[in-house]
């Protein structure tokens, strides 16, 4: 009887240390998150890895529609850069958040770190759903600690939200077998419909990413063809409704010139050639590196050993969700043949449950094999701690201080008109308020859009591109004012301010036809 109850006191024991471990786990995690949540005001890191462009003009772009709503009572500059008519949900959101914060840099990042707190714990809830604890932890800990989401995850952009949505949609279908009630089961389809809505509303390369949900409904029904044609029918007529009902009653009678701008304005040149096809794939899926070298490597080994070793990986349904959403997410982008790495955050999270899955089975299999499966990640994850800190000591504000300077110089030199043209401009204004329309896109051609607008000031990186100078000196000649230091890139590291001195009325000119063809779509 005294073996039985040293036993039980030793389980006891092993539980609370085992809770306890759990406990200081999740309290690092949260800690790890913290971090996020310091200078929300400072640029994306300098001199980093990650060369991307969305740090200059993609918060103000697409938060544009809640930040004029909020300063200028309407959404939309009619022959600006409109993005908010074919992605009206993040802007929203933003709106929702200005409510009771007021037009603010800080609470659009806020928000967007809410977003991402989320995706941190459907990561965990995904993992947990088929794995141990210990794993589930593991890979919120990949998560928070990765100092590429740490970079990325900080700009209120669209890709964070856009992973919420689709985990959100894969653990509603992960949940669809466990159902026993139809009414709920149909609940959750609708759910699942509406979501891969609100993806497509929300950045529209979504659909990349919807053969994934695809696979887990099919998954859900046992692969039965019959049960999976009804779910499809009631996932597709939840998705398509609302989407028909925004593009059909607000779209198409009001925005529908702002809403296929949003695709011409994204057209990249493309490959010609059987091998400028390959390149430019080779070259999409070599962009995934930008993530994490070293998970991307154990994400390969993991792959390779599910071909002979790890056969059974192909029966876990979120495993096979996981890599369809990768491979659908830079299949687009060798189609696009645009490799930013910003794109590369709705990989990161398939890749890391990739990563966790192949390494429980690797545990499960050869202990041996999973330990060092477990040794590389834990070398990532200290690699990845390093570049945080060292982003954290090296913290730069020059953006948001030469938003704020030129905004002051500008209102001690008044110029007529207060509005910026700038392709920064979207940004500007969300930081400091200055009114501003962007010079590289719209609806209107250059020309034109300054002859509605009437800047007074212009704002370019380094240079002025020679396009943008010929139309500008349609209708004005520019002074150079003021120069600003701010980023990285040397391409666009000094931010020039300069004055617009409208022309003589005989010695303006712009395109008459423009003009009529812009009345008639009003």
């Amino acid at each position: 009887m005294g073996w039985y109850k040293s036993a039980h006191r030793r389980m006891n024991l092993t539980k609370k240390r085992t809770r306890a471990w759990t406990i200081a786990w999740m309290a690092g995690i949260c800690l790890l998150y913290g971090l996020h949540l310091f200078h929300l005001r400072a640029d994306f890191p300098n001199f980093s890895p990650w060369m991307d462009y969305s740090k200059y003009t993609d918060e103000g772009w697409y938060g544009s529609a809640a930040v004029r709503h909020f300063l200028n009572g309407s959404w939309r500059v009619p022959g600006d850069f409109n993005a908010g008519a074919a992605l009206p949900v993040w802007p929203l959101l933003e709106g929702i958040v200005f409510q009771f914060t007021g037009v603010s840099l800080v609470a659009a990042r806020v928000l967007v770190l809410i977003v991402f707190a989320g995706n941190l714990l459907l990561t965990y809830t995904l993992i947990r759903m088929q794995q141990k604890q210990f794993i589930a932890l593991l890979g919120a800990t990949i998560v928070a600690a990765s100092a590429f989401l740490y970079a990325f995850g900080r700009l209120a952009i669209l890709e964070p939200l856009l992973i919420f949505w689709m985990l959100l949609s894969w653990l509603l279908a992960l949940n669809l077998p466990k159902v026993s009630s139809v009414r709920v089961r149909y609940l959750l389809l609708a759910a699942i419909g509406f979501l891969i809505c609100l993806q497509i509303l929300t950045k529209t390369t979504a659909i990349f990413l919807i053969p994934s949900t695809i696979y887990l409904l099919w998954y859900a029904v046992n692969y039965d063809f019959r049960s999976f044609g009804k779910y499809a029918a009631i996932v597709a007529g939840a998705g398509i409704v609302p989407w028909s009902a925004y593009y059909f009653l607000i779209v198409h009678p009001h925005f529908l010139v702002d809403y296929h701008y949003l695709f011409d304005a994204n057209k990249w040149e493309q490959p010609t050639t059987i091998g400028g096809w390959i390149l430019a794939f080779w070259y999409a899926l070599h962009g995934t590196l930008w993530i994490d070298t070293t998970l991307c490597l154990l994400a390969i080994v993991i792959l390779a050993l599910s071909l002979w070793w790890l056969r059974r990986l192909w029966s876990n349904p979120l495993f096979i969700a996981s890599l369809l959403a990768a491979a659908g997410y830079i299949f687009f982008t060798g189609w696009h043949n645009n490799m930013q790495p910003r794109y590369y955050q709705i990989v990161a999270f398939p890749l890391i449950i990739v990563v966790c899955i192949g390494t429980a089975a690797l545990l499960e299999k050869r202990r041996l094999i999973g330990m060092a499966a477990l040794a590389v990640i834990a070398v990532s994850i200290a690699l990845n701690l390093r570049l945080i800190a060292h982003f954290m000591r090296h913290t730069d504000h020059a953006f948001y201080v030469a938003a704020q300077r030129l905004t002051r110089y500008i209102d001690q030199h008044p110029n007529g008109n207060r509005l910026l043209l700038s392709i920064s401009g979207a940004n500007i204004t969300l930081i400091t308020h200055l009114p501003s329309i962007c010079d590289d896109y719209g609806t209107y051609d250059l020309p034109y859009r300054i002859h509605m607008y009437h800047p007074g000031w212009y704002a370019a990186w380094n240079e002025i591109d020679p396009g943008t100078l010929e139309d500008l000196r349609t209708q004005y000649s520019l002074q150079r004012v003021a120069r600003f230091h701010a980023f990285d890139d040397d391409d666009r590291n000094v931010l020039v301010l300069y004055k617009l001195i409208p022309l003589p009325p005989e010695r303006q000119h712009y395109d008459t036809a423009v003009e009529l063809e812009a009345n008639a779509r009003k």
